[in-house]
This record gives C-alpha cells, structure tokens and sequence, in this order.
C-alpha cells in the first residue's frame, strides 16, 4: 500500500490521531495537502508550528497561537472539518532524558478524543523526525512513516535543475546521457529531497559540468548520513575485485550480481540480492574482498561494528540495531560489511545479559529475511561454526563461500600485485614482479603462506632493503619468506577444522581453473583436491 492510499485510508477511518516520523516537512505537508483534497469531501489544512503559531487555510495567522497547548485549545473549539498538522509538538513531549510539558500532553489527548467523537471529520497530525510519543498518546496515535522520495521523484528534481541551470549565466555543461541520468539518480536513492538537491548542486557545481563521474560526489552526500548515526562506519575503498588475488569463481559470482538493483534488472524480474557470507582461513582475502566489491559496484560500503550495537542500557541495543538498519536502508542500495560476525553473534542464547543477544540477534534474522531496500549484506567470519545454525539456512544469504590459502596459480597473482602495488623507482619492485624465474621461486618457497603473509612478506623486505640503502632484490624476499612460519603451521588444527567444516556446507571461492590439480587439471582431479582441502566445487 503506497503512502497515498494508507492516508486516504485514515481520511475515510476518521482515525483522530496520525504521527509522521520524517524531516521533511514540506514533502509532507504537500502529500497530507493533497490526500485532502482528493476526498470526496475535501477538508482545508491548517499547520502549527512554534515560530509562527497557528495558520489558517487562507494563510493567516491566528494571534496568540504559539503556544502549543492554546493552538491545541483553539482547533478544539473549531467544529468544521479540518486537517491540522502540527510540526514541532514533539519537543514538548519530553524524552527518556527530560521530562515533558503535562498541560501540552493533556491538551493533546483531550483534542485527539474531541475528534474522535465529534461529528465533523477533523484530524490532527503530528510531524516529527524523531519517534517521541508519550504514553498518555499510545492508544490514539496511529503511527505512519513518511517514506523517502522515489526514484521518479528524484529524476524529476535533477532534470528540473538541469533545466534550471543550462541556460542563462553561470551555466553548467550537461554530459549525463540517460544511462548517466540513471546513475545519478540511484547515488542518490536514500537521500531526502532536500539532501538529493545539496547532492546534486555540488555535483554541478564541482567542476561546472554534470557527468556519471559525479556519482561519487552524491555518495558523499550519503556518507554524511552514516557519519551522523554514529552506529555504522563510511569506508572509503580504492581497490577493484581486479586487484583482489585468485578468488576467481567468487568474484565472478559477485560480477554477476552488478548492477541488480538498477531499473533494467527489475523489468527483467531479478529480485535484490540478499548478501554473501565469507568464511575461511584469517588472512586470505574476506575483508578485502567486501572493499573491493563496493568500489567494483559503485555503491556505499558501510561496516557495522556489531560491538557499537550492545549497549550498557536496558533495551537500547535492540534500538541501536533498529537505527544501523534504518541508516543503511537509507543510504540504499549499498554494501553492508559485518567483520567476523561471530563474535557478535556467537551468544544468542542470552545467557548472562537477560537475553539482549538473543533479541538483537532475532531482529537481524528477520529483517535479512524480510528486507526490502537493496541492502547487500556482505559477512565475513573465521570461526563460522559458533554460528547459530539458523544464520546459514537459505535466505539469509544468496551463497556461502569458503575462502582458502591461495593456491599456487593464486599465489602467483598475489605475488605480482602486491611487488607491483609496492613499487617504486627506489626499491626495484617493479623489475621483480616481471621477473618470472623469481616470481616462480617465490611461488614455491611460499606454499601454505595467506595473501596477507605474502603481502607483510613484501613489507619486511622493504624494511630490510631500505635500512641496507639498496633496492629489494629476489635474495632479500627468498630470505622473508623462509623465516616466516605460516598460521598454516602454527594452527594447523585450526585450519584442518575450518576445512573440515567448509567441505559440504560452502562453495570454494577459487575456481577449478586455479585449483592445484597434480594429475591432467581436468575438472574431477580439482575436485578431489577441492573435497579434500575443503569447500564444493561449483563454477559460477
């Protein structure tokens, strides 16, 4: 049911009492404006607030209305149908921190019971960005939230200031076609139509023309909103699934889910993708590939520190996860990064906290479950079996991918990018990562060592080299890697029990064309070795 029709809906109800949980006050009072005047009996508008008191619907002030519990007093008396929306009454009503004005609380319910019996067909409604309705309120107040503009709403504003601002002095110059149009338009999904037009202002403002390159400058818009619920973290990622070392069959799985939440995929009938869930050996590519994800897709990725969301107050954390999801939804379509999951969700008996994990835990479940904002989750764990077993059932996730130690086809890709990511005229880095004889040798003397030991590997012999004041050579790295004792090694129990647990349960992110396959690489030896170091084999 669309916003219209819950309102028309009220109208026909005769319901006394509405509350509107937004910020944008003018969309509001438009929509509320016009649901009025599509009755069968249209009813005028009148609109409080505390600067301007009481206006009419000739647009007169009535004197002395400032005060709320007098322009309550005042409405009360009218005994024509009306619409009264009241815009500031929520600060009056106090909060879990300050208490509140009884006479406007009072005045407030006795109004609101005066409508419901009366005979004239009169409503007050209440506009507030923040959810504050005292408990005198509960039983008359029917709760609505003001949805965020559409995506038609958005096009219509950004084509109405390009118009606006093509012609005439200080024009801009306009190289969006359609497609870029498009672009703009879903950066922009999640913002008000106020945050939508600042958005689009700086854009064309930035460098005086409007282009698809400006898609980062209304995602920055949306960073201010994460900014300000302090619950999620706006990560900034510069690497691309490209940059990302092996992983072949899971980053061909997440190519293929670019760009669903675009106009195109829902005439073609695709539904949102829910998430992807990541386990496997610390140090092999989960983090980095939630970052490089984001910045492959062009979306926003937000972390949700799980340990931001439980709180010392009693019921306050359940809040909090309310607010991380509401802040994300906003912010859609993104990525939603939840790093090692487990440890926030290991705990879901409750047992010691008067069950707060339980419940935070239950209202993540349902809306992953029910969620209807383009929200890609995207979870990383390493002990994924503390997991409750309800977390892992299709329907949380799209797919759960086991991510191991890089093969030697992997590690010789992690090898060249990372010598080439480090490389500079200085330390020699650039002519090893050409080199294939070294590159070869390192491959092998690396064998059971993660991406991210490779990648310290390179560091060390950084350090070395510099503190020796000569470029890196291929002895200084050999060196790194044989005195490095892989967690391959050191927790090998560890390691054999993720891989045991990933057999059956996840699909290998590497694909079967890196896969260490001794005898003629054919698909069933790569699958014998993928049963054996753990994780299905299936092609994407």
């Amino acid at each position: 049911m669309t916003f219209a029709e819950t309102l028309d809906e009220a109208f026909k109800a005769r319901l006394p009492l509405l509350y509107l949980e937004t910020g944008e006050e003018v969309r509001a009072i438009e929509a509320i404006s016009q649901a009025a005047a599509a009755q069968r009996h249209p009813r005028p508008i009148w609109t409080w607030t505390s600067a301007l008191g009481l206006i009419g619907p000739d647009g007169k002030s009535v004197a002395n209305t400032t005060n709320p519990a007098r322009a309550l007093s005042h409405i009360a008396g009218l005994q024509d149908a009306g619409v009264f929306i009241f815009c500031d009454l929520h600060a009056y009503f106090g909060s879990e921190h300050r208490q509140g004005e009884p006479l406007v609380v009072r005045t407030a319910r006795e109004t609101a019971l005066d409508f419901r019996h009366g005979d004239a067909s009169r409503l007050l409604v209440l506009i507030s960005p923040v959810r504050t309705i005292p408990p005198e309120l509960n039983e008359l107040t029917h709760l609505l939230e003001f949805p965020l503009p559409s995506s038609d709403e958005i096009r219509q504003l950004l084509d109405t200031m390009i118009e606006r601002n093509s012609s005439g002095p200080g024009r801009i110059r306009v190289d969006a076609d359609d497609a870029a149009r498009e672009q703009l338009v879903h950066a922009a999904l999640g913002l008000s139509m106020a945050e939508a037009e600042n958005a689009f202002a700086r854009a064309m403002v930035n460098d005086g023309r409007l282009s698809a390159g400006d898609v980062p400058v209304v995602l920055d818009e949306k960073a201010q909103i994460v900014r300000k619920s302090g619950l999620l973290e706006f990560m900034d990622s510069d690497i691309d699934l490209d940059d990302v070392g092996g992983l072949n069959n899971m980053k061909r799985w997440l190519s293929r889910r670019n760009g669903s939440w675009m106009a195109g995929a829902k005439q073609y009938g695709l539904p949102d993708p829910k998430g992807v869930l990541i386990t496997g050996v610390p140090g092999c590519g989960k983090s980095l590939t939630a970052k490089a994800t984001a910045a492959s897709w062009g979306l926003p990725l937000l972390r949700l520190d799980i340990g931001r969301v439980f709180s010392g107050l009693v019921g306050s954390s359940e809040q909090n996860l309310r607010t991380a999801i509401a802040t994300a939804e906003a912010v859609a379509p993104c990525i939603l990064w939840v790093d090692e999951i487990e440890k926030g969700f290991s705990n879901t008996t409750g047992s010691g906290d008067s069950g707060t994990s339980a419940r935070v835990f239950g209202t993540f479940l349902t809306w992953m479950q029910e969620k209807k904002r383009p929200v890609f989750v995207v979870a990383t764990a390493n002990n994924i079996d503390a997991l409750p077993p309800e977390f892992l059932r299709k329907g949380r996730f799209d797919e759960i991918f086991f991510v191991d130690l890089p093969t030697s086809a992997e590690r010789e890709v992690i090898w060249r990018l990372q010598l080439s990511a480090q490389a500079s005229d200085a330390n020699g880095l650039a002519a090893l990562s050409a080199d294939d004889a070294t590159i070869d040798e390192l491959v092998g003397r690396s064998e059971n060592h993660s991406g991210a030991e490779i990648e310290q590997a390179v560091i060390s012999a950084l350090f070395e080299g510099y503190s020796a004041g000569r470029p890196v050579d291929a002895a200084m790295l050999e060196q790194v890697v044989d005195s490095t004792i892989p967690l391959a090694v050191t927790q090998a129990e560890e390691v054999r029990r993720i891989r045991d647990w990933a057999a059956e349960r996840a699909v290998r992110a590497t694909g079967t064309e890196d896969l260490d396959a001794t005898e003629s690489g054919s698909r069933e030896s790569a699958g014998v070795l993928s049963a054996r170091r753990g994780g299905r084999t299936v092609d994407y």
